[in-house]
């Protein structure tokens, strides 16, 4: 399965940055950021808000964005009234990488927004390494965790401040988000193991997610149409990668979004 495959090769790509860096060096690096903006308040509000999600590449598409430049998405993102932005740092996959989330937050200074770092995460170090790097929040994805894992990781995320987005697929995998600490739940409407994609994943699940999460659809979501089906069907915002990265003109598009 292409999920099972992407987290192989990132472990192994993992064992080369641990050799290479030092957990007590990362874990020094780490403590020496500034705190970590507020991603959850950043998601409430009256309508429903936009994580705008820097990204190249995807195994399902290809190359997205072949005239990419992260720092300068970053800043249309910026002054154009997205709530969060979402950097993907994965490197094998999607062409991401942590120096992406480093530059963009050095580069959008005191108008900068909260940073959500976006890869498989599976292990302590990666943790530390999206909080060294600027993540003020991060993602985990419940497909590739055991319910321990998942907590373990959630646990360090806020003793580090920051919050995360959990990603569920499906009915168990919510279960599972919902009895851990996770304030703000993620449904994937791409299945991570065929990556088809239907918008009304979120319709299923959205009525199981109690009202005092904070509710995100996340994949599949291309124009004004879907954004008011979901903000029917109660969600509180929405992470839009692709149809930001291929449109022509970004800034026009996140105005027809919003």
């Amino acid at each position: 399965m292409i999920l099972e495959k992407i987290v192989a090769d990132n472990l192994q790509e993992l064992g080369v940055r641990k050799r290479n860096f030092s957990l007590e060096k990362l874990r020094s690096v780490a403590s020496a950021q500034p705190l970590p903006l507020d991603f959850a308040s950043a998601l409430c509000g009256d309508r429903i808000q936009l994580i705008a999600e820097v990204k190249k590449a995807s195994p399902s598409r290809g190359i997205i964005c072949p005239d990419f430049n992260p720092v300068e998405i970053a800043r249309t993102y910026a002054g154009n009234g997205v709530s969060a932005i979402s950097v993907l740092t994965e490197a094998i996959y999607f062409q991401g990488s942590l120096n992406h989330l480093k530059d963009i937050s050095h580069a959008l200074g005191n108008k900068r927004l909260p940073l959500l770092g976006k890869d498989f995460i599976h292990d302590t170090y990666q943790v530390y390494e999206s909080r060294a790097y600027g993540a003020d929040s991060l993602l985990l994805i419940v497909a590739i965790l055991t319910p321990e894992k998942l907590e373990e990781l959630l646990g360090l995320s806020h003793e580090l401040g920051m919050s995360c987005l959990v990603e569920v697929h499906n009915e168990a995998e919510l279960e599972t988000a919902l009895g851990s600490e996770a304030r703000i739940i993620g449904v994937n409407n791409r299945d991570l193991t065929t990556f088809t994609v239907d918008i009304t994943t979120t319709e299923r699940l959205r009525p199981l997610i109690p009202p005092d999460r904070i509710v995100v659809s996340e994949s599949g979501i291309k124009d004004r149409s879907d954004m008011e089906k979901l903000k029917k069907w109660g969600v509180d915002a929405v992470l839009i990668g692709e149809s930001l990265m291929s449109a022509p003109n970004i800034a026009t598009k996140i105005k027809e979004l919003l």
